[in-house]
């Protein structure tokens, strides 16, 4: 029970940290000019049960949010996803983001890249440049951000199995520049868990990605403490299918198996903990998502001081950006994706998101257009500078609805972590809270070696394949509701005559992929080729042993070798990944 007391005193603190905060110089009234309060509670005068949950905004357990301020102190980021075709054509679409009011920078990267392989890879033809950027070298990164001062531009990078390889290139991209490399800010993915979960773009088997994750993680927590090393994504788990409540769970389940990889490898928690960041799908499911948001910065903040002892605020925040349903869009009136867009934006934002991507109205047709990519970032900054939703913090908090729904989620969440325990052979459930602690506790003093308890049963369960029949599971029961008209999709069950024409697509010519195979056969001509072959034996040396990989990987990438031969390496040596069947 929190009475008058406690909720005065509360208030008190909220109001001392507002006061010593920095708040942006704008406007903060409503459109008929009323002036809005930065934050709302309960009554001064009344008790308030199970107010303890909610909370004020920057304090534990983070409910409302990280920061006092809300978005007073700072909007979020406006951090448009965006490559296609070459480095070049790429380049110009990202001046275009940062010319149109973009905050950061996100790079989607195409398949053969993803998969560690080079444009001429004969597993590579004809998907040069079609979902993402081609990136074959350092000399792709350089160009990729030409003329974009990256120590003063956040980039994000969203690849997982051979991001440490991509990770150099960018650093090499950086020095090339004559940027301070110490300086850099931004965020790899790196999550390997959910490409065993639900991408499925992994190179080996999960030690050694695991190694290769310690090893970054390492590297960034001694040199690049600004960057940010692991972005744990449950986007791609929500768009394989999950539910809300399934994305939240094995997402910071995830999370949590990563705490204790960085535990294992002797990291302070304080120090690497705030270079975690999360990455997070909006669904259609307004509320739901919300509480969604709210119920992750509360269950995260709880795990990581009181099972993992982080004792900073920073080591506790769960940091997250957030990406509009892709799976949600539809090919049948493709406009009416503006308005799905924009009302899983504003979701992520009444969330509290740090940075928002919305999604462009041809997006499950192909890349966006420059129209439709500057239509999808206007819709955030129509949010953000048109609808007053960045006056208040937390302006759903006390929400009948809201708060029961965020209690049902995290009670869902708390009942998948239980399973996975018990699938890694715990006998501890999420609500011991003691016994985890110690556990965690026990095993740190046993250096290089995973730190339980939440790691076992996620090994177990990818081995198993228990995610991916989970998330197969949630994905048919939603189909088969639509296929009963039980939920409804305008343009696709329902309402679906239409007077709209065929869109103008985007279309990446063959020829991408001719030129990025020709520029990238010259550049392996007019390298030094003893200086390849020498850095190539050194990172298979440093491979067989536990020497952390990321210097002797840099020297590579600086001598022009591809990411194709670096992982051809590397799976040469650990060996390639298959996944087990599961009927």
């Amino acid at each position: 029970m929190t009475d008058a007391h406690d909720i005065d005193e509360g208030r008190a603190r909220w109001q001392r940290r507002y006061d010593s905060s920095r708040v942006r110089d704008a406007d903060f009234t409503t459109l008929s000019g009323t002036d809005v309060a930065p934050v709302y509670g309960p009554p001064a005068d009344g008790d308030y049960p199970g107010f303890e949950r909610i909370g004020w905004p920057g304090e534990f357990p983070f409910t409302r949010g990280l920061y006092a301020t809300g978005y007073r102190g700072r909007a979020w980021t406006v951090r448009q996803f965006a490559g296609f075709g070459n480095a070049r054509q790429t380049n110009e679409r990202y001046k275009m983001i940062l010319g149109h009011g973009g905050g950061g920078l996100s790079v989607a990267f195409d398949m053969p890249t993803l998969m560690g392989r080079d444009s001429d890879d004969p597993q590579s033809l004809g998907e040069v440049g079609h979902c993402g950027v081609a990136i074959d070298t350092a000399s792709d990164m350089e160009t990729l951000f030409d003329k974009i001062p990256l120590e003063d531009v956040t980039t994000s990078m969203t690849i997982s199995g051979p991001a440490v390889p991509i990770f150099c290139m960018y650093l090499v991209a950086a020095e090339r520049q004559g940027a301070d490399i110490g300086k850099l800010n931004g965020t790899l993915q790196t999550d390997i868990f959910k490409e065993y979960i639900a991408q499925k773009e992994w190179l080996f088997g999960p030690e050694p990605h695991l190694r290769l994750i310690g090893d970054l993680m390492e590297y960034c927590a001694r040199d690049i403490p600004d960057y940010k090393p692991l972005s744990v994504s449950g986007y791609h788990i929500r768009e394989a299918g999950s539910t809300a409540a399934q994305e939240l769970a094995f997402t910071l389940a995830d999370g949590f198996g990563y705490v204790e990889l960085g535990l294992s490898r002797g990291l302070d928690i304080e120090k690497f903990a705030p270079g975690l960041s999360f990455f997070f799908d909006a669904h259609l499911d307004f509320f739901e998502e919300i509480a969604k948001f709210r119920a992750a910065r509360r269950l995260w903040a709880r795990w990581m001081r009181d099972v993992y002892g982080a004792q900073t605020e920073k080591a506790q925040w769960l940091r997250f950006h957030t990406q509009t349903a892709g799976v949600s869009l539809t090919a049948q009136q493709p406009y009416n994706n503006v308005v799905r867009t924009a009302a899983q934006a504003l979701s992520a934002v009444l969330g509290g998101t740090n940075s928002l991507h919305t999604n462009a109205l041809d997006e499950t047709l192909a890349l966006p257009t420059e129209q439709a990519a500057e239509i999808a970032m206007r819709t955030q900054q129509v949010l953000m500078e048109e609808t007053g939703v960045a006056n208040v913090a937390d302006p759903l908090g006390g929400s009948w609805y809201v708060e029961a729904l965020t209690d049902e989620i995290e009670a869902q969440a708390n009942a998948i972590f239980d399973t996975i325990l018990q699938i890694g052979g715990s006998t501890l459930r999420s609500g011991d809270i003691a016994g985890l602690a110690e556990q965690v506790r026990g095993s740190a003093a046993d250096p290089k070696r995973v730190v339980g308890p939440m790691t076992p049963g996620i090994l177990r369960g990818i081995e198993d394949g228990w995610f991916m029949a989970e998330i197969a599971e949630a994905a048919f029961q939603y189909q088969t509701a639509l296929e009963k008209d039980e939920k409804k999709v305008v343009g696709v069950n329902v309402h679906t005559s239409t007077v709209s024409g065929e869109l103008e697509i985007l279309r990446v010519s063959h020829e991408v992929e001719v030129e990025q195979v020709r520029e990238l056969a010259e550049r392996r001509t007019s390298r030094d080729p003893q200086a390849v072959d020498a850095a190539m034996s050194r990172l298979v040396e440093v491979a067989r042993t536990d020497e952390n990989l990321i210097p002797a990987m840099l020297d590579a990438v600086r001598v022009e070798a591809s990411l194709g031969e670096i992982c051809d390496a590397l799976r040469a040596e650990w060996g390639e990944y298959r996944e087990p069947a599961r009927f």
